[in-house]
């Protein structure tokens, strides 16, 4: 992936976890962790994955977010230095679960 892209990527990912945490005011949302980002070379998405604290109500706060993403791409719009703010799309990271997973599975094989 092309250096510019990653710098991009890193800015995106301090700013809505930013936005997410100090602007956004919408309860339903909860504690959200912002774990990576991955941007088209053309700036058009940027696929934002999330993880949440607890696995409680995943499907209504990823929903929350959707409402949301209008005002996040906004404000990530004034924050960003390049010529065009790309699309958001959030995606569920469900890589800590799957690694909980798998590590239950060979401490039991102990």
């Amino acid at each position: 992936m092309p250096y510019k892209v990653d710098k991009i990527n890193v800015a995106i990912l301090k700013h809505v976890s930013d936005i997410i945490q100090f602007e956004v005011k919408n309860p339903e949302i909860g504690f959200v962790t912002v774990t990576r980002v991955e941007t088209t070379k053309d700036y058009s998405y940027s696929k934002i994955f999330v993880s949440f604290l607890d696995n409680k109500n995943v499907e209504k706060r990823m929903e929350a977010l959707e409402k949301s993403k209008g005002y996040i791409r906004s404000e990530l719009a004034k924050k960003l230095t390049i010529y065009k703010c790309p699309s958001l799309i959030f995606v569920r990271d469900t890589s800590y679960e799957e690694g909980k997973k798998i590590e239950d599975i060979l401490s039991s094989l102990k």
